[in-house]
């Protein structure tokens, strides 16, 4: 049974040597995330979204932050060659896995639009392993000026929403995320924290902080059994 699971952001700037300019910017949410990983028990079954279907990812695999202007080599598990083509969400999971010394059984990537029905029924069927959950998302990429995509005041309320739903382990808050709204604020998470919400419960949430330098929003929480 999984027993505690941890929320965390799967951005480049989580790596120190990818943002040598703004290392010190970032390293609220890279401090928080670290801290929060630490928390997990392995083996850990990691959750994200990728931009194709679905897709599982295994050790031993090697990939490498080449194509986000370093290489730095990352692993799952083994000594493979780096595979310069593995997604963002297997590539935080690998630099997590190694600072946190735990072993990674799995990464589940889902497709971006999985309905929230589908993401519980996921969420449902990896309740009775023993693992710790790792769940990786994004929030808005649409906070202020700063941000990636154009400014648009939706974006506050909504992840002020997911915090709120992280924060107390309302597993209803986030199922009653918008799919269409999450996609048009940029918030790749959406369907990741469904997943999470799938799990039965009962949960308690012993930690959530948010963060949003740059224009995006980060969400990093600690969940437990009570």
């Amino acid at each position: 049974m999984i027993t505690r699971a941890v929320v965390v952001p799967h951005p480049p700037l989580l790596v120190p040597e990818l943002v040598v300019g703004a290392a010190a910017e970032t390293e609220p949410v890279r401090a928080a995330t670290l801290a929060a990983a630490g928390k997990l028990p392995g083996p850990w079954v990691a959750v994200a979204v990728g931009d194709g279907g679905r897709a599982t990812y295994v050790p031993p695999l090697s990939g490498t932050f080449l194509g986000y202007g370093v290489d730095l080599p990352v692993s799952l598990g083994g000594a493979l060659p780096p595979d310069a083509r593995i997604p963002l969400p297997v590539l935080i999971t690998a630099w997590l896995r190694e600072r946190c010394a735990v072993e990674v059984s799995r990464v589940e990537l889902v497709p971006r639009d999985l309905p929230a029905a589908d993401c519980v029924s996921f969420g449902q069927q990896l309740a009775a392993e023993e693992c710790g959950l790792l769940v990786l998302g994004d929030g808005s990429t649409r906070h202020g000026p700063r941000s990636p995509g154009s400014d648009d005041e939706r974006s506050g309320p909504f992840d002020s929403s997911v915090h709120s739903a992280l924060a107390a382990a309302d597993v209803d808050g986030l199922l009653g995320l918008d799919l269409e709204l999450a996609r048009e604020l940029g918030a790749q998470g959406r369907a990741a924290w469904q997943v999470l919400a799938g799990v039965p419960g009962p949960w308690r949430c012993s930690g959530a902080e948010f963060f949003a330098p740059f224009g995006v929003g980060y969400h990093v929480a600690v969940w437990e059994r009570p």
